[in-house]
């Protein structure tokens, strides 16, 4: 069967993906309504970000699909496997779910790791909710995941439980060439609390291979989920990522994300606080160079009372690099006695390198704090010059430069989150090949995070709005 191109997709490859699925009736019409949006939306939603956007940069032409695509394990995806061991895991090559583990244990207790194609036929219940307040006119390629999604994976937490094991999510692109559109589901049942540590990859490729994934959180009330993402793609390849949390009374989504690989990436986290009592973090680290671009969108959607919002964006750009940071807080009118704040800085190591930064407020109502705040500056020249003075390098001054930079997030961050950014950011520093691996060196910057002071829950000390 010959390969889907993006730029020609059409009705016709969605009744293919259909009929090789065997998806039910009402998921046909559902792809089937969501592609004829994606027709119709431009690349971004506002007039505003269209000025800016890079999202052109991804190829349509050399973008391909498959229904199965090649099902042989990176190297570097087999190193991975035999450090994750025995902890809740699922790795996916291309289109291909290569494996699943989970202890009986938790098994026993409900907890559920598979396929999305999995979830349709033998848990409908539990993800139908996702698919119908999910919605395609919010972005284009939210659309473009809606109507042609060819692999995913579903995580549901049952209620009342507490998951002490990180689950690890291990994604890679395929030796094929082939590209991947995944839907990915997680479902936090209420009074459950859960991690799960995501890593992305791609394999060296001789054109342009995207992974495009839709991610929907469903935070039940008082439950806490930390979803940390660590994305570390060859450079020729593309990710498109969009991210939905829904988040009920008392609830709590953290978002954790370090992008570091590709040649584009452009991620879009909208979080919905819609029970009293929600609470969302989004903490977002970037370290691009060469001709990198990543463009990246942040929103706080406060619906209910008393809710948190924060976001806090920091992106560190080297040779000709670019940064694109938008964000939006948006007030309801009944969410009085709610905060929020919105952050994007960026620290320019070279005169090649640019970044913009586009926060918004919409405060629909009284009694609520909100603020956002954003800057774009170079490298000091005077403290790389008072760093001289004590034997180091350039290359040393600018490093220890980005790590006191980077120290306000990395407070806000559990030490192995820390530990896991510091080694791909050394990594890419030193050149070498971006992939985590549990050697002598990552094992040194662990025991090193864990001592350190992590910093307690605290709002920012201005606001716009009282």
């Amino acid at each position: 069967m010959l390969p889907f191109v993006l730029s020609k997709l059409g009705p016709g490859h969605i009744e293919e993906i259909s009929e090789a699925n065997n998806d039910p009736e009402w998921l046909r019409e559902y792809r089937k309504n969501a592609f004829a949006v994606f027709e119709q939306l431009p690349q971004e939603v506002s007039p505003l970000y269209n000025k800016y956007t890079d999202a052109n940069k991804m190829d349509p032409e050399q973008i391909t699909f498959n229904l199965s695509s090649d099902s042989t394990i990176p190297d570097f995806v087999k190193d991975r496997l035999g450090e994750i061991g025995n902890t809740p895991n699922i790795v996916q090559v291309g289109t291909n779910i290569h494996q699943i583990h989970i202890p009986s244990e938790l098994k026993d207790k409900g907890l559920v790791i598979c396929s999305i194609q999995d979830a349709i036929k033998n848990h409908g219940d539990k993800i139908k909710k996702s698919f119908d307040q999910t919605d395609s006119k919010r972005d284009k390629y939210i659309a473009l995941n809606n109507a042609f999604f060819n692999s995913g994976i579903f995580v549901y937490i049952p209620k009342n439980f507490v998951l002490e094991q990180t689950i690890h999510i291990v994604s890679s692109l395929s030796l094929d060439q082939s590209s991947t559109i995944s839907r990915n589901i997680i479902v936090a049942e209420e009074n459950s609390k859960a991690s799960i540590v995501q890593e992305i990859y791609a394999p060296q490729s001789q054109k342009q291979q995207a992974y495009l994934e839709l991610l929907d959180a469903s935070i039940s009330p008082n439950s806490q989920f930390d979803l940390v993402t660590l994305q570390a793609m060859e450079e020729t390849a593309v990710n498109f990522s969009s991210r939905v949390a829904r988040i009920e009374r008392d609830g709590r989504m953290n978002w954790y994300l370090g992008l570091f690989g590709s040649y584009l990436s452009r991620y879009k986290v909208d979080n919905f606080l819609n029970g009293e009592g929600a609470t969302a973090q989004d903490t977002e680290v970037v370290f691009g160079n060469k001709n990198q671009s990543y463009d990246l969108s942040s929103n706080l959607i406060h619906t209910a009372p008393s809710t948190i919002g924060r976001v806090l964006e920091k992106s560190v750009l080297k040779d000709t690099s670019k940064s694109l940071f938008k964000g939006m807080i948006r007030i309801e009118k009944n969410a009085r006695h709610s905060e929020s704040y919105l952050s994007g800085h960026s620290i320019l190591l070279d005169k090649g390198a640019k970044s913009d930064s586009i926060p918004g407020l919409e405060i629909l109502t009284n009694d609520v704090k909100a603020t956002h705040s954003a800057s774009v500056a170079q490298m000091d020249e005077e403290q790389i010059f008072y760093l001289a003075t004590r034997c180091l390098n350039k290359s040393d001054a600018q490093k220890i430069i980005v790590e006191g930079f980077l120290e306000p997030l990395s407070r806000k961050m559990s030490y192995q989150i820390r530990a896991w950014i510091s080694y791909l950011i050394d990594s890419k520093w030193a050149g070498r090949n971006l992939t985590i691996k549990t050697d002598e060196q990552l094992k040194a910057m662990l025991e090193v995070e864990e001592t350190r002071y992590r910093e307690t829950d605290t709002f920012e000390s201005h606001y716009k709005y009282r």
